[in-house]
């Protein structure tokens, strides 16, 4: 895509166009564009402020992150002439799917490690340690997925008598635990990130460029495309696209559809809905309000196609199909535009954008069972047993009958213009045909249908689903870990974490009175066939 391709946002549904017509006139009274562009923090009302004031430099991040070019390309080239040209990813959330929007669509390699699934890890060690780099990124180090990968992959790097140190970068806030770590280890380099900008907003912060840059991507030509619609989203007027997909959020959303179904339409751009997902559900999931994305395979796919009253069809790319409204542009101008619209749409919503404050709680229950190692050494007592699945319900979960008998309950549980969730605690590689599940259960209940690889959900839609609508029923995946990795220096491994990680979230969202229910897959490949044979005898 060129810089200068047209970005713009049609409303296709006419009768969307003329409610959001009053919420665009709003915003632009308000000035509403203008005074993001300038970081104006008190948009969102005096509780938001204080954050706010800390989580705006996003918007200036075109011109400010430029001097980061000239450093990843050194460091680019340094490597390359080493003979390191493997770049592997650890981060969660904000720090990795940016950065694999835009490797894919770059069509640049970058192996991305946003799992604690032993599998996955371990087929990534699998690769070419010689060539290997590995970005670790995390605003303070702490983040439980990403210290794991760090200390597996410098014990592999010192195993293969390679120094550790020197095929280790860094991405951090300054002044955080993690840039004290990287010095004291004396890791290859530290890039430090803009501390005024949320993980979810920092695709154009070191975050996102750093480990697309050192890929191969073109990161100069990412901040090009942002810049050249910068000065269109600040504007004051109703023809701001950023203004027009913000009201057309918002009235949907007053209409009853607070479910935002995305598919790619022929952009060119790789996963966008994927990224666009965790903007706009950790954006807006809070205090029993906020938009849902929906992130599906095509404008053919369940829930776009058919999609009812409490879903609003957005096309990436040209209007096709069900489309109500459609987005164009380039990668870096359609992350600039997401972002300004999710803020703005936070204005109308009368929510705070920037703060998440249902995360901590999944992750603090995660701790919690890690505390107590013995409730994830097989203590548990499956409910019922259905072949290679052993099925777990939360209070008021019906296990009777067949894995199909269940299923069937559980869906029926959802409450009028609900959602399913489903949770997969896999490899998203090898189990890759999990996936196939979203579209098979949307199109045999009729229910709105998510998806999400776990760990890396709870960094994203986790949000949502503690502090959004609570219309949600939870389908959690999990499944038997044939080869376990240790963490070094932890006293739990890969698999246990993962496991506490199902456990933790499943917990929270259960007090939070949402239905779970939990298929552990004993067998996961056979397991899966008899889960997608299950889902298929249900029918609405």
């Amino acid at each position: 895509m060129t810089t200068g391709e047209k970005t713009g946002v049609e409303i296709v549904d006419a009768e969307l166009a003329e409610r959001a017509a009053p919420l665009a006139e709003r915003l632009v009274a308000d000035q509403a564009a203008s005074k993001l562009a300038a970081q104006d923090a008190t948009l969102w009302g005096p509780d938001a402020e204080s954050e706010a004031s800390i989580r705006l430099s996003w918007t200036t991040l075109h011109k400010s992150s430029r001097p980061l070019i000239g450093e990843i390309e050194a460091l680019r080239t340094e490597l390359r002439s080493e003979g390191v040209d493997r770049v592997v990813l650890a981060g969660m959330g904000g720090s990795s799917l940016a950065p694999e929007v835009i490797t894919a669509t770059d069509g640049v390699a970058l192996t991305v490690l946003d799992t604690t699934d032993p599998g996955q890890v371990a087929d990534a060690l699998a690769g070419d340690l010689e060539r290997t780099v590995i970005v670790v990124s995390s605003k303070s180090g702490g983040t439980v997925e990403t210290d794991s990968h760090r200390r597996i992959f410098a014990k592999a790097f010192a195993d293969a008598g390679i120094d550790a140190a020197r095929r280790i970068v860094v991405v951090t806030d300054p002044g955080s635990p993690f840039q004290e770590l990287s010095e004291k280890e004396g890791y290859r380099k530290t890039f430090l990130a803009d501390p005024h900008v949320g993980g979810r907003y920092s695709a154009l912060t070191a975050f996102g460029l750093v480990p697309a840059g050192l890929a191969g991507a073109d990161v100069a030509r990412l901040l090009d495309q942002a810049a050249s619609v910068a000065e269109e989203l600040a504007a004051d007027n109703t023809a701001n696209p950023a203004v027009k997909l913000a009201a057309a959020w918002a009235a949907a959303h007053e209409a009853g559809a607070e479910k935002v179904v995305l598919a790619d339409s022929g952009s060119g751009i790789k996963g966008f809905p994927d990224w666009a997902e965790q903007l706009i559900a950790e954006s807006t999931g809070k205090q029993g309000t906020g938009l849902l994305p929906v992130a599906v395979e095509s404008t053919e796919a369940p829930g776009f196609a058919d999609a009812k009253s409490d879903a609003t069809a957005v096309a990436v790319g040209s209007p096709q199909g069900a489309a109500k409204i459609a987005v164009t542009g380039s990668l870096g101008a359609q992350l600039l535009l997401w972002e300004f619209a999710t803020a703005l749409a936070g204005r109308l919503l009368g929510i705070n954008p920037f703060d998440q404050p249902d995360v901590e709680a999944a992750k603090k229950a995660a701790r919690a069972l890690l505390d107590d190692p013995e409730k994830l050494k097989g203590g548990e007592t499956a409910s019922a047993v259905d072949g290679p699945v052993e099925i777990f319900g939360s209070d008021g979960v019906s296990t009777e009958g067949s894995l199909t008998d269940v299923l069937r309950a559980f869906f029926a549980s959802a409450p009028d213009a609900g959602y399913v969730a489903v949770q997969a605690y896999l490899d998203r590689l090898e189990d890759a045909s999990t996936a196939l599940l979203r579209g098979e259960i949307a199109k045999r209940t009729g229910l709105q249908t998510t998806f999400g690889w776990g760990p890396r959900f709870l960094h994203s839609t986790g949000q949502y689903h503690k502090g959004g609508h609570q219309n949600g029923v939870f389908l959690q995946l999990t499944g038997a870990v044939e080869q376990d990795l240790d963490v070094p220096d932890r006293p739990y491994t890969l698999g246990q974490l993962q496991h506490a990680q199902a456990l933790g979230d499943g917990q929270v969202l259960a007090e939070h009175g949402r239905p779970v229910l939990r298929l552990h897959l004993t067998d996961r490949a056979a397991g899966l066939a008899a889960v997608v044979r299950a889902v298929q005898e249900v029918t609405a």
